[in-house]
């Protein structure tokens, strides 16, 4: 699957506040794969539960590979109180995906690590430049407009986004 090349220079379309959400599973034990599958596979359908709800919070994700041991997600929020939210409905993917986690985890002592870290970004502290990329990112998340339209320039696009 090829994704369209987007010309020239590009900056996300964001606007506002945006809360950046990294999410990771790493395999302590190859050979535990009762332990690190079902925590592996939980994720798949979480994004594709969030992805269909138009009001979840979510902007985008990008799953990205760290290597044989090392899987994650970086995700785009609208709003911490979203993502919260989602992390506690028992009527959803995450609650129970959680529970059972914890339960295997207590029973295989260390064979899967997961982790997780939560930034809040403030409008005028992020800003991105993708030069002949298919949407990615926070882009892929929010949109692509040209870097113009935001300035030339990192710095200029930060102070842009102050005002």
């Amino acid at each position: 699957m090829s994704e369209k090349v987007v010309p020239g220079r590009n900056t996300a379309a964001a606007e506002g506040d945006i809360v950046v959400f990294h999410i990771g599973l790493r395999i302590n034990r190859l050979r535990a794969v009762s332990s690190w599958l079902p925590a592996f596979m939980s994720m798949p359908r979480m994004l594709r539960e969030l992805s269909q709800e138009k009001g979840s919070g979510l902007l985008g994700y990008k799953v990205l590979y760290g290597g044989p041991r090392d899987f994650y997600v970086v995700q785009y929020w609208s709003d911490k109180e979203r993502l919260l939210a989602y992390a506690h409905q028992q009527d959803r993917e995450h609650r129970p995906a959680w529970s059972a986690f914890n339960r295997r985890a207590r029973a295989g002592k260390g064979h899967v690590g997961i982790w997780h870290e939560t930034f809040i970004v403030p409008a005028g502290s992020y800003e991105s430049v993708y030069v002949d990329m298919p949407a990615y990112g926070l882009a892929a998340a929010t949109g692509v407009v040209p870097v113009g339209r935001r300035g030339d320039t990192a710095a200029q696009r930060l102070r842009a986004a102050e005002r």
